[in-house]
């Protein structure tokens, strides 16, 4: 029977959904969202943000304990190496992200592996459980934003991680600890009162956190529910509940069991090629076009010749920085995405470090760029363009347009060029071998009998039989 309210139907559905529900289109592309975040996860355990949390997170001790991404000789209590690992994700802003706006799975991934460690031994978690699980936890993120259509823009308010991402935790972790649909209620509101974080710390060292708090939260949130701690049971459907991050917030019932629909089968997610804020895809792509007016591929850009940058993009006040002096204002930065584009004919991972973001020649076509706003340029993910437009000393203007970036949901990356990513993000944290084996379990991870051996592969073991004898817990 279905609930007579929102959140009694979430729960219900969060409770009842079975492997029998995914579809291959749905299993397709949730694995390429898995194999993505690990890999940006990976690389994200080598920066900065994520050694100070690991040495924050080291304060505390437990008999249970999960993994640390590329880390064999660490292990955290779950909760926290759940806030690691998501902070890690989510450190370079090198992540996935949805249409209405959010950043899908550093939240859920993280939450699930962590627990998967730490389950009974009779329970132990598969690969085809983790894989419900995690298109539960983003499920249940897509639904909730379809609710409000201030979320469609690019936010203004919140970051929608750290709301979003905290109940799409608390569901997926609720699916694989096994809560029943009144837990699953509970959880939604115990997490509800975790969730939100001002958008104002986006391009500091604290915008990684939100990923990482969403993560631990939502399965904090899912461990209280399990041991009888309530909530709310209508924080979907009032005003005062989730509808206090939406003002135009408008709950809806989910699809029937009986033939489920699922949003990631209706709406793919887009996967970055460089580790920035997803609108200055669009940026650097009219960039690098531009370019060729002046330059091949591979010769210097002659920017004396350069008189004026003018660069058409939606009114997003925040990814407004006409002068970024640090590598997280870089990534929120449509000027710094058009000039390194220019400059350099690419742009990578490299292109954040510190001598990069600071080089005069850098600094001097910043000086020389300037945005509009066009009214018809909407900040929505699903419409905006990016435009270049640029004009030289001798009166020559030129200009380019994107529409579309490669990566974005109506052009997706190949699986090749997926996995090359992977394998590039991975190898600097986990040798090659084990990141070509993580390639394969997460390909094959309906097959997968023990996600124990994905975690072990995450840490830079080689070779997984022996170790997981050694491995029991309970969460």
């Amino acid at each position: 029977m279905w609930a007579k309210n929102i959140t009694g139907n979430f729960a219900n559905v969060i409770y009842s959904l079975n492997a029998s529900h995914l579809t291959d289109v749905v299993m397709r592309r949730s694995k390429r969202m898995i194999l993505d975040t690990l890999g940006v996860g990976l690389l994200g355990s080598r920066t900065d943000v994520f050694q100070k949390m690991m040495q924050y997170s080291k304060i505390y001790s437990s008999d249970i304990s999960s993994s640390v991404w590329g880390h064999q000789d660490l292990r955290l209590p779950p909760l926290y190496a759940a806030f690691v690992n998501g902070v890690a994700v989510h450190s370079m802003d090198f992540d996935d992200t949805w249409h209405p706006t959010t950043h899908p799975s550093g939240a859920v991934l993280p939450a699930l592996l962590a627990i998967s460690e730490t389950m009974p031994e009779k329970q132990r978690a598969g690969g085809l459980d983790l894989l419900l699980a995690f298109n539960v936890g983003i499920e249940v993120q897509g639904r909730l934003m379809h609710c409000s259509k201030e979320a469609s823009n690019v936010p203004k308010r919140f970051h929608p991680p750290s709301i979003l991402g905290t109940m799409g935790s608390a569901a997926a972790a609720a699916k694989l600890l096994g809560l029943d649909s009144f837990k699953c209620k509970d959880a939604l509101a115990i997490a509800a009162s975790y969730a939100g974080a001002p958008l104002a710390n986006a391009a500091t060292q604290t915008k990684p956190l939100h990923m990482g708090n969403a993560s631990r939260h939502g399965l904090e949130a899912a461990a209280l529910a399990s041991l009888g701690l309530q909530g709310n049971k209508l924080i979907l459907d009032l005003e005062s509940g989730f509808g206090a991050f939406y003002p135009d917030y408008l709950p809806q019932t989910l699809p029937s069991l009986q033939s489920y629909s699922w949003l990631l089968e209706q709406q793919d997610v887009a996967i970055k090629s460089f580790p920035a804020h997803l609108g200055t895809h669009w940026m650097a792509e009219a960039a690098l076009a531009a370019r060729k007016h002046l330059a091949k591929s591979r010769e210097a850009l002659p920017s004396d010749r350069i008189k004026t940058i003018v660069l058409n993009v939606p009114d997003v006040k925040y990814v407004n920085r006409p002068f970024p002096s640090s590598e997280h204002e870089a990534r929120h930065s449509f000027q710094f995405a058009a000039c390194s584009a220019l400059l350099d004919g690419c742009i990578s991972v490299e292109s954040f470090k510190q001598q990069n973001v600071s080089r005069p020649e850098l600094n001097e076509l910043l000086r020389k760029t300037h945005l509009e706003h066009s009214s018809h340029n909407q900040p929505s993910f699903n419409s905006l363009y990016c435009e270049a437009n640029i004009t030289l000393h001798d009166g020559y203007t030129f200009s380019e347009r994107c529409d579309t970036f490669h990566g974005h949901w109506r052009k997706p990356l190949s699986q090749g060029d997926l996995v090359k990513k992977f394998l590039t993000n991975a190898s600097t944290a986990v040798s090659m071998e084990a990141a070509e084996s993580i390639v394969n379990a997460v390909e094959n991870l309906e097959k997968l009998e023990d996600c124990r051996a994905l975690t072990l592969l995450l840490q830079g073991a080689e070779s997984t039989k022996d170790q997981l004898k050694h491995r029991s817990g309970a969460f």
